[in-house]
């Protein structure tokens, strides 16, 4: 465990929502920690590896947003659009679903991710800013 790694996950604890590798980078240097945009990426992806940080990608593009992952059972994600609150869920449906067509085609060691995206209850009565996408 370097004194990066530890940074980032002490910073994503502290996070409810999912953030970029960008918003992570700031963060940090906000916060006084001399650290690289591309430590926080390579660290990042090494903590996605084994599954200490979920991993979403922006709803429009590619951008892949972390967050700090405490449940490490298979879940998926719903996503405020508007603030980026995330509630983890379980999809009892889909997990069978997947296996089904896994067996219909002979595939197996199959995996998959899943996230919605919505407006949460207390950003109901606001109209979309987006700014959680930034």
């Amino acid at each position: 465990m370097t004194k990066q790694r530890s940074a980032i996950i002490e910073l994503l604890r502290t996070q409810n929502n999912f953030l970029s590798a960008q918003d992570i980078f700031e963060l940090l240097r906000k916060e006084g920690h001399n650290i690289g945009l591309a430590t926080v990426y390579r660290n990042l992806q090494a903590m996605a590896q084994v599954k200490s940080v979920d991993v979403v990608r922006q709803e429009d593009s590619d951008v892949q947003l972390f967050r700090y992952c405490a449940d490490d059972n298979h879940h998926h994600h719903l996503v405020c659009r508007n603030c980026g609150k995330t509630v983890d869920i379980q999809g009892e449906a889909v997990e069978q679903w997947a296996a089904k067509i896994a067996h219909e085609h002979n595939f197996t060691g199959v995996t998959h991710s899943l996230e919605l995206y919505g407006q949460c209850s207390a950003c109901d009565d606001k109209p979309a800013k987006r700014e959680f996408f930034n």
